[in-house]
């Protein structure tokens, strides 16, 4: 007969690698096993009440009423402690997060509350050089070299090899030229001590708020995380779940929040780093014989690979002659992507101290478009792309691109900031852009028909840039620059670049 009483009252017992909870009525009691494993030793009882109080003193701080206390387990033999639980408030199973965004219930309220919950847990979390320490660019390339070395046994078996290679490439590619994003996080206090395991099947969402579970708590280390970071566990997991939406919005909304101003970048990065975490413990987990784990590993390790290629840092060169529609190509491109524009034909006025669209109209290579006056503008172009590039923003430069040497000052800055390179060269019919020069309304450029005629004489050749035709109308245009953009990781990837 089925009984009418809540699941909440039923008593029941689920098992861990590291611990067993009771659920007993409206409590639930965490057992500590006495186990040793690489990461933690809890063979001794000492260090099992130590882990318990550790346990309620760190999860007190995003719930702190549902972390009871510590309890003894009384010795019936002499009345003295045998063991020690933490004593917990009982959730209930159909407000577990996992559950509800599987079934489809409307949650965004619910994330939304723990976007803002979870910034003002990190706002006044603890800071302090140890923490930073474990932030910076260097630390972050330690623990994705970790990881790997980790990994590396399961390749061939439950990981694809190629995959893991070009993963890897990827990730220790995004840090090594990210040293100044990542410590200007650490200077405006983004490294904080975190959650550092916020999945959505402990989290509750509850009518007077979400409640946020089981934080990592038996190594403080593994706690010190830039606060992006911590939000980026959660994104992953609602991705992992089936709903990129949800996670895209939540990572909006703890941004706004938190006032955090990193660029998309630095979010898929860190989406892709959690990721690979979980591949990890799957492929352990899967090796003791969790099959579950086990079909987790591939979407685990596709999600992260996929975040990675999205997180690529790119500079792109939009060029071509005047009347080709390279600036409306780079603007287009620039607003898809959120990336910075730079564009010759304006900084070439803001350095002379000239309104952008005041004209300056002179004969090639003459007045602002002497051969030195052009050279200080690319040099300049390329200077502020490189800060920008290093703070993990993606750059889009609009100019002729006609002289090789330019290019090549591209192509250098573009390896040493280990960005990917993409380069698309705009074309059209003589008769179409001396149409467009004649017509076009008032703007920077100063190029005149004869100024285009010369330039195409003088324009160097550029086999390595995607001719894009423009005769179609913009959105064709931008279609084909979709999918150079999308094809330059693979491309870079192929090259085998560190």
């Amino acid at each position: 007969m089925r009984s009418n009483q809540p699941p909440e009252t039923f008593a029941s017992c689920h098992e861990t690698h590291v611990a067993v909870v009771f659920l007993v009525g409206d409590r639930a009691y965490k057992l500590k096993k006495p186990v040793r494993m690489g990461f933690l030793d809890f063979t001794s009882r000492a260090a099992r009440l130590a882990a318990c109080r550790r346990e309620v003193e760190l999860n007190r701080r995003l719930a702190p009423d549902v972390y009871l206390g510590v309890s003894d387990v009384t010795d019936p033999a002499d009345g003295g402690p045998a063991d020690h639980l933490v004593v917990m408030r009982r959730m209930p199973e159909d407000r577990r997060l996992s559950t509800l965004v599987t079934a489809g219930a409307p949650v965004a309220d619910s994330l939304r509350a723990l976007a803002r919950q979870l910034a003002v847990f990190h706002a006044k979390a603890e800071r302090g050089p140890a923490i930073s320490a474990a932030c910076t660019a260097e630390a972050a390339s330690k623990r994705w070299a970790d990881l790997f070395d980790r990994l590396h046994r399961f390749r061939g078996t439950r990981l694809d090899p190629h995959q893991a290679e070009r993963t890897a490439r990827l990730a220790l590619k995004f840090t090594a030229g990210r040293t100044e994003l990542f410590d200007s996080r650490c200077a405006a206090g983004r490294a904080v001590d975190g959650h550092a395991d916020l999945l959505a099947d402990d989290i509750f969402c509850l009518p007077d708020g979400p409640r946020a579970l089981d934080c990592l708590e038996f190594d403080d280390a593994l706690r010190y995380v830039d606060a992006l970071d911590d939000a980026a566990f959660l994104a992953m997991d609602l991705e992992r779940l089936g709903r990129p939406e949800l996670a895209s919005q939540f990572l909006a909304d703890y941004a706004e929040f938190a006032a955090d101003p990193a660029p998309a970048s630095l979010r898929h990065h860190y989406v892709a780093y959690r990721a690979c975490v979980r591949t990890l413990v799957n492929c352990l987990k899967a090796d003791q014989g969790d099959h579950e784990a086990a079909e987790l590993v591939e979407p685990h390790a596709q999600l992260c690979t996929e975040h990675l290629e999205r997180g690529a840092v790119r500079l792109a060169l939009i060029g071509g002659l005047p009347g080709t529609g390279k600036s409306t190509l780079a603007g287009a491109l620039a607003d898809h992507y959120g990336t910075v524009l730079l564009s010759s034909d304006r900084l070439r006025k803001e350095l002379a101290g000239m309104d952008p669209d005041h004209p300056a109209t002179a004969p090639y290579q003459h007045g602002l478009y002497t051969t030195a006056t052009t050279d200080h503008v690319y040099s300049e172009l390329l200077r502020r792309a490189e800060k920008a590039l290093e703070l993990g923003e993606h750059v889009v430069i609009d100019a002729s691109w006609h002289n090789a040497e330019h290019r090549a000052w591209a192509t250098d800055l573009a390896e040493r900031t280990h960005a990917q390179l993409l380069e698309l060269r705009c074309d059209a019919p003589r008769s179409v852009t001396a149409e467009r020069i004649l017509h076009r309304p008032r703007g920077a450029s100063d190029a005149t028909l004869a100024v285009a005629t010369e330039m195409a004489l003088d324009f160097a050749p550029w086999p390595q840039a995607t001719t894009i035709p423009t005769t179609r109308g913009p959105e064709d245009a931008l279609a084909q620059a979709h999918e150079a953009w999308r094809e330059a990781t693979e491309a870079s990837d192929r090259r085998g670049r560190p």
